[in-house]
């Protein structure tokens, strides 16, 4: 039987999870394998690039349409559970689910509309390509458009791990990006008791001639210009001048304007800004696929 398309699994992926019970990726892997008659040359038979079996990547593309419609929610990493706009979807019975059945859930059509040009847009939903465009442009759309949703992904993520784990990961990541010192030096320095707001220290250098002061908040509000001061507070405190204050949410107007007019070297990294450096730095996720965009060589041809 051939590997069905992501539609196709759409609906039995949802009744799967009709039980309301936390199931993981891996198990959906299985039943849609096994509900659809693969074989074992099905199961395995892979994406072009020959990184990943093509079912996976169409599951994973169902599940995360459904989430996108609210029909599905993630737990933790790699498990999800139904939410009840999926169960009332299913107590209609419906024959199939589809793109056209996801735009009648608001947040799937906001999604849509995120993802696509307003002038592209065909009825099942998808980016037509249009003639006025080059190839590298659409290549680089869609290249776009995966980071944007890993980035939300990243950050569903993040929300959902515990305060002490998203300090450390702070700490990994500018670790990865280059600033000095070690796992061992940074993770000593994070949570101590009476820090006064300081969540963790890190050396701007392998040498530790300065060191740069972290707080991080792991937030569904916006932080406002009384952290930030308090956060000014605490460097003043421990005569230092450079802090980052990173958070997963995002910083009101007033946080920024202050931060941008002291004299103290702070930086403001948001929810968005934060996903983005743990992709640019690998933090938290893994490289797929890699395409290499190639143009000619003039001078190679060039004869003398």
């Amino acid at each position: 039987m051939a590997i069905p398309d992501y539609q196709a699994i759409m609906l039995p992926l949802l009744r799967f999870s009709q039980d309301n019970e936390e199931h993981s990726i891996r198990q959906v892997y299985d039943h849609i394998s096994q509900l659809f008659g693969l074989s074992e040359a099905e199961r395995s038979e892979l994406l072009p690039s020959g990184q990943q079996p093509i079912v996976e990547n169409r599951v994973g593309w169902s599940r995360t349409y459904l989430m996108k419609a609210g029909l599905l929610e993630s737990t933790r990493r790699g498990h999800f559970r139904v939410t009840d706009a999926g169960l009332e979807l299913l107590s209609r019975s419906p024959s199939t689910i589809d793109l056209a059945v996801l735009r009648q859930y608001r947040s799937f059509v906001e999604f849509q509309k995120i993802r696509r040009d307003d002038d592209t847009a065909r009825s099942e939903g998808e980016e037509e390509p249009s003639s006025s465009r080059t190839p590298q442009e659409l290549l680089e759309d869609g290249y776009q458009r995966i980071r944007k949703d890993l980035t939300q992904e990243i950050l569903t993520l993040v929300k959902q791990c515990s305060p002490r784990f998203f300090e450390r990961l702070v700490v990994e990541l500018l670790l990865e990006m280059g600033y000095g010192g070690s796992r061992l030096d940074a993770g000593e320095a994070i949570g101590r008791t009476g820090d006064g707001g300081i969540d963790g220290i890190i050396k701007e250098d392998k040498l530790g001639l300065d060191v740069i002061y972290i707080q991080a908040k792991r937030w569904e509000a916006n932080v406002g210009s009384s952290e930030i001061r308090n956060f000014v507070g605490s460097l003043v405190g421990h005569n230092a001048t450079k802090g980052v204050f990173l958070t997963t949410s995002d910083f009101s107007r007033d946080a920024r304007e202050f931060a941008r007019t002291i004299g103290h070297n702070v930086i403001l990294v948001d929810g968005h800004m934060l996903a983005s450096l743990m992709i640019d730095h690998d933090v938290g996720v893994s490289t797929v696929d890699k395409y290499e965009v190639k143009k000619i060589d003039t001078d190679y041809f060039l004869e003398e």
